[in-house]
């Protein structure tokens, strides 16, 4: 079978604007609100939410090709480039730290263009160690022929499902010359229409051994930024992508398997980042309902072992906290740790889950029961 590179007009890419128009006005709208909303949230907010968002981003980007990272290392390893408090979060290690890099540079320095050797930098940074796994690959560098066919897989080891094959070694540096001159050039359509071009485009080269789909959408996220015009990111196209992970791949496979006309891509594309933008809602309530709470405690702050826990109860804590876990984070004694949670339980900061003895644990109030 003829995969899309191997059809004739590839990449000169059409689709039905037409069909469209509806569909990416709502995107647009969408996005317009949302920012408009951050906007008005004020600085310490708007990064707040921005860190929650990142964080999921690359984790879920990872998790899409099975690499699972620690969301606290994550959480880590952004707010610290970012100059955001990280009290109480683990160091990274190098394997989330290149991940970082990679999204970092792709969002926050949006307005730069694209090159050879920044993809070869954001390569490097995902495999610092020169190795995918136990093996050897060819790091900072386009696939060589020693590599063999690139076929483009989704599912356990030993079940895969073959979704297409990518073109040849010897293709790679005239087609990746093509697209990344085209992703530089002023834009002769819409950015988000953009952002769905390049996501696929560069999926359909696959130009290094393994990454390619973390990078794929890492250029889609950048394409995205110069769409919202910001550094910050307030809705996570890669934790929708992880969601709907099933379909993408099904939707990729189709469009491989037609011609140049991508339209059934870009209608999916569309319809991912509508729902991506609407899911925020989620993370922004959760920036709001933290603000409020820290309101409400800051009338009459609390101590600083306090102040770490409860950032860490907010930050995506796992399961309800006991005294245990307390001296765990704050690094104090069990006695000091009861005694820290008997003051959070009488101002309504901390509440008690039902049960005690061994089992007692605790979460965390709603601001309004918070008192002074």
């Amino acid at each position: 079978m003829a995969y899309i590179h191997e059809k004739t007009g590839w990449p000169d890419f059409i689709w039905d604007g037409e069909s469209l128009a509806g569909p990416l006005a709502a995107v647009r709208h969408k996005q317009g609100r949302l920012l408009g909303t951050m906007e008005a949230l004020g600085f310490d907010l708007r990064a707040e939410a921005s860190l929650a968002v990142l964080t999921s981003d690359v984790v879920k980007s990872s998790a899409i090709e099975g690499e699972k990272l620690d969301p606290d290392e994550v959480r880590s390893s952004i707010a610290r480039r970012l100059g955001l408090d990280a009290a109480g979060l683990p160091q990274a290690g190098r394997d989330v730290d290149g991940v970082v890099e990679m999204v970092l540079d792709g969002t926050r320095r949006f307005e730069k263009p694209l090159s050879k050797k920044r993809l070869f930098d954001w390569h490097a940074s995902l495999f610092p160690t020169g190795r995918s796994g136990m093996s050897p690959i060819t790091v900072g560098g386009w696939r060589g022929k020693k590599a063999g066919a690139m076929r483009v897989v989704s599912g356990p080891m030993g079940r895969e499902t073959i979704h297409f094959e990518a073109p040849e070694a010897d293709r790679l540096e005239s087609e990746m010359s093509a697209f990344i001159k085209w992703f530089n050039a002023p834009p002769a359509m819409d950015p988000v229409l953009k952002a769905g071009i390049a996501h696929f485009w560069f999926v359909t080269i696959h130009p290094f051994e393994d990454g390619n789909g973390r990078i794929a959408r890492a250029i889609a996220d950048m394409a995205l930024a110069r769409a919202d015009g910001t550094k910050d990111r307030f809705y996570s196209m890669s934790s929708q992508i992880a969601a709907e992970r099933k379909d993408y791949y099904l939707r990729l496979e189709a469009a491989q398997r037609g011609d140049v006309n991508i339209t059934g891509w870009l209608e999916w594309f569309l319809g991912c980042l509508d729902r991506a933008i609407t899911g925020a809602d989620g993370t922004l309530g959760a920036v709001l309902n933290k603000a409020r709470l820290w309101q409400r405690i800051n009338r009459r702050p609390v101590n600083e072992r306090q102040r770490l826990v409860i950032n860490r109860m907010l930050n995506g804590f796992d399961g309800f906290l006991s005294t245990s876990k307390y001296a765990t984070l704050a690094k104090c004694s069990t006695d000091t740790a009861l005694r820290d949670i008997r003051e959070l339980l009488q101002r309504g900061i901390l509440i008690q889950n039902p049960g005690g003895g061994r089992s007692t644990s605790y979460r965390l109030g709603h601001p309004e029961g918070v008192t002074d």
